[in-house]
């Protein structure tokens, strides 16, 4: 058994070719082709936390496996990550255990390259101005891919924290070709952005209609066992869209908060979620139809999305011949 570590994932990891790689697996899902059973979870009600079982097929690039990942909202502030994880890929023609992969590297990156996706696919081509609502992995994550699909030149970060939201700002302006500065309001990052990466723990929403500019694209990632990160005047009007209309529609904690409690509350209906990423990359659903539309990615995560990470991952490494091998048993 192949054993890579977190450092080897970020280095075998190219987020160019990982958005690709998510375009055609996110097709595979929507087209039927790709087998991605229903996450489920084991719930810490005490913690707030969760730790979820999330197995997938991708044949079109070989790819048989499963993630094991923990979401501890209230590890935030400490130096624990919110997300842990571990993936174990399987041979699909035997399923003998093939590899093993630090799952939260991963997570963080095909997260954020699935979110870059989105905006590849809805953001406006001449998105420049990129709001970053969080200050955590994810946040951090996101303002780097969403510069690789749009010609960001400016970036708000805006967190509970102003402090670690100054220093993640620095971080960023050190690494992107970009006007990067932290501000003190979530309302203040979203005045005129063109593009809103949402990815907080928040009980109240972060992302409010009244603070959203015309033709915004606004992707959201975080789990919020205790609220929600967007409100329901910006699901209403937004154009939206899911990795899987199944996988996002699912009962909480599988599901999206964010979805699920405007539908509950007849707000909207179930239909009112547009198209699933897949059917955009395939054309069987449109896109954004005008300028002004604002349009909304609502992610819940699913396996697919690891599992072609992970065949990118695992093929580099052999190629490569990184990690280290083990025998079980």
């Amino acid at each position: 058994m192949l054993v890579i570590g977190r450092s080897q994932v970020e280095a075998l990891l190219d987020t160019d070719t990982l958005i690709d790689a998510l375009a055609a697996a996110m097709a595979d899902l929507s087209a039927g082709r790709a087998s991605a059973p229903d996450r489920v979870a084991a719930t810490v009600p005490e913690q707030d936390g969760l730790l979820a079982a999330m197995p997938g097929y991708v044949p079109s690039v070989g790819m048989l496996m499963a993630k094991l990942v923990s979401l501890f909202p209230r590890n935030a502030g400490t130096p624990l990550p919110t997300h842990q994880a571990v993936i174990v890929v399987f041979d699909p023609r035997t399923g003998e255990p093939a590899a093993l992969l630090d799952g939260a590297a991963i997570t963080a990156a095909r997260t954020a390259a699935c979110s870059a996706l989105s905006a590849r696919l809805l953001a406006r081509p001449d998105a420049t101005v990129l709001a970053v609502l969080g200050t955590g992995v994810q946040a951090r994550s996101h303002a780097r891919a969403m510069c690789r699909v749009r010609p960001i030149r400016q970036i708000r970060v805006a967190g509970r924290d102003q402090a670690k939201a100054a220093t993640l700002a620095g971080e960023l302006a050190a690494s992107l070709e970009a006007e990067v500065r932290a501000v003190a309001t979530y309302a203040e990052a979203l005045d005129g952005a063109d593009i809103a990466a949402a990815a907080t723990h928040a009980v109240e929403p972060v992302v409010r209609r009244s603070w959203l500019a015309p033709g915004v694209h606004v992707t959201s990632v975080g789990f919020n066992p205790a609220g929600r990160e967007v409100d329901d005047a910006t699901v209403a009007e937004a154009l939206v869209c899911v990795e899987s209309r199944q996988a996002a529609l699912a009962p909480f904690p599988a599901g999206s908060n964010d979805l699920l409690a405007p539908i509950r509350a007849g707000v909207v209906s179930a239909g009112h979620v547009h198209a699933e990423l897949g059917e955009l990359v395939a054309g069987t659903r449109p896109g954004r139809s005008s300028a002004e539309q604002i349009t909304l990615y609502k992610s819940v995560g699913v396996s697919v999305q690891d599992a072609a990470a992970a065949a990118l991952v695992v093929g580099a490494a052999r190629e490569r011949g990184v990690g280290e091998r083990i025998t079980l048993g």
